[in-house]
């Protein structure tokens, strides 16, 4: 083996295992390394590369072993001397609202002091027992609360419009994907949202992250319709978005029940985080399997179907049997006992319910016109899955090709009963979702921008208030953008203001625990320890 081949092997293996936490794991895995390269030590035609080889892997090793040491200390984050050397950052007087426990802690820290540097969150504490460094930058917070920068755990980020609507809204990190109705990942953006890859795994899928690789080109590119991989290809395939930095794999409509247990025990063996959004895959064979979320309040509501009608999907996620068991699971009646029963075993199992009821917003009832949001501004409906219209707020609904022939008034009464059917629809949804509510689930914040009317960055404020519209206190709402990723996917370098975690915050001028709508009014953003020009944003050159 080539020295070039052996360092390419060595950083590989020390990346991959670079995005596990626990030093039990870095030691076991180190262990393995170690006698995988004895193996190849034995070969006697790699002897006279042996101590150029040797040399090459004491270094190998010897960074896996300390990586390893180093994860069983305290999290915080390392900077370059240039960062270290800055003036700390610190927010003085303010009140440091409590996310913990998924929002069910109300210990809020008034008169805080919160010391920023090198990009983390280095000492929070009460101003009698936190001093501030002599040579520290201070922003006087008196009156106002500090929050952690919020999640979306799903939208997309195709523009820099996007990115800066993201971040003037207060949105530090997001889940993104890529797909046909959200675009392709602009990774140039700049500034930008911290990015979490999605990766679809197990089907072809043209907007995957691999897809424009030519070792994939073929092997994913859709046809007609997604299809299922070989086991072969899926397992090479998990490995091959993890070298991406992928965090999270995607499940979708056309995963069966055998692959989606697989997947989901194998990433988790990988340490990826799972969601599922499935058809073909029974839910309840998918949050047995461990699933970590479950994403769409129009498609985990299948689950209440029964095994007739999810016979079918198995073999066609899409067409007549699909629409026959989505009208089933859109009209159970939030009494029915069959949803009680599912309410409960979704509240009793590891997944978490991430909604995006921004994606029916401007369905539901009292929803108002997104476009006159400052942030809108940034936004071209022209990049846009289905946006609502801009002077209306309202969704439009593409005619029948039949209707083109009639005239325009009667053309206005088929769009107006078009509307008024997706809108009982929704409301049907959120009834269901009443429902499953009050079993007590775990909920994560996500927006689905920016598809059917959902904006990135405006989003997740609406999603905020459906949360809390639905029975979850601002509380609550908020940990679901922040700390619940921490509790539920092991992200414990986000979702508090705590030493440690990266140094993302908003300081906002009224208590969001009173009033979610509070959260949106924000005076200082603060990403990686930077404070960010919000004014600024708003100019994006186009």
């Amino acid at each position: 083996m080539r020295a070039g081949s052996v360092r390419h092997a060595v950083c590989l293996r020390a990346d991959a295992i670079s995005r596990k936490t626990a030093p039990q794991h870095f030691l076991r895995r180190a262990i393995r390394f170690i006698r995988s390269w004895q193996v190849l030590c034995d070969n006697p035609q790699q002897a006279s590369h042996s101590m150029r080889f040797v040399r090459l892997l004491a270094l190998g090793v010897t960074g896996i072993i300390l990586a390893a040491l180093l994860s069983g200390l305290p999290a915080r984050a390392q900077a370059p001397p240039n960062v270290q050397s800055r003036p700390p950052l610190v927010l003085a007087g303010g009140t440091v609202i409590d996310l913990s426990n998924w929002g069910t802690s109300a210990r809020d820290l008034p008169d805080a002091i919160v010391i920023l540097r090198g990009g983390v969150i280095s000492n929070v504490g009460s101003r009698a027992n936190v001093p501030i460094p002599k040579d520290a930058q201070v922003i006087d917070c008196t009156g106002k609360y500090l929050i952690p920068g919020l999640v979306d755990g799903f939208t997309g980020m195709s523009s820099q419009g996007q990115a800066n609507a993201d971040l003037y809204m207060g949105v530090t990190t997001v889940v993104a994907r890529a797909d046909q109705f959200r675009g392709m990942i602009d990774f140039a953006a700049h500034p930008s949202p911290h990015l979490y890859l999605i990766d679809s795994v197990g089907t072809t899928d043209n907007s995957s992250l691999l897809a424009n690789r030519p070792e994939w080109a073929a092997r994913l590119k859709e046809g007609d319709h997604p299809v299922e991989l070989s086991p072969q290809d899926t397992a090479k395939q998990l490995v091959a978005t993890a070298r991406l930095g992928t965090r999270v794999i995607w499940l979708g409509a056309d995963i069966t029940a055998a692959n989606t247990q697989w997947i989901i025990a194998r990433a988790h063996q990988m340490g990826l985080v799972t969601y599922g959004e499935f058809v073909s895959t029974p839910y309840r064979v998918a949050v047995e399997a461990g699933v970590d979320a479950l994403f769409n309040m129009g498609r985990y509501d299948l689950g209440v179907i029964p095994d007739e009608l999810q016979q079918p999907l198995v073999t066609a996620s899409r067409g007549p049997a699909a629409n026959t068991a989505y009208d089933y699971a859109s009209r159970v009646p939030p009494t029915d006992a069959h949803l009680r029963d599912y309410a409960h075993f979704l509240a009793t199992h590891h997944a978490a319910l991430m909604p995006a009821f921004s994606l029916y917003y401007a369905r539901l009832p009292g929803h108002r016109n997104l476009w006159h949001d400052p942030a809108a501004a940034l936004l071209d409906p022209a990049h846009m899955y289905h946006p609502s219209d801009p002077d209306s707020g309202e969704m439009n609904y593409a005619l029948p090709g039949w209707t083109r022939h009639l005239p325009s008034m009667a053309q206005r009464w088929v769009e107006q009963n078009l509307r008024k059917k997706a809108d009982q629809e929704a409301l049907r949804l959120w009834r269901i979702n009443q429902t499953i509510y009050a079993a007590g689930p775990h909920y994560l914040a996500a927006s689905g921008a920016n598809a059917m009317g959902s904006m990135p960055g405006i989003s997740m404020h609406t999603e905020l208030e459906l949360l809390v519209r639905l029975g979850l206190s601002p509380r609550e709402a908020l940990a679901a953008a922040t700390n619940n990723y921490a509790l539920q996917f092991g992200w414990n370098e986000l979702g508090l203001i705590s030493p440690g975690r990266r140094a993302d915050l908003l300081v906002i001028d009224g208590d969001p625990t009173e009033n979610i709508w509070n959260a949106r009014r924000i005076s200082t953003l603060i990403m990686d320890g930077n404070v960010i020009d919000r004014t600024a944003l708003l100019r994006l050159k186009k």
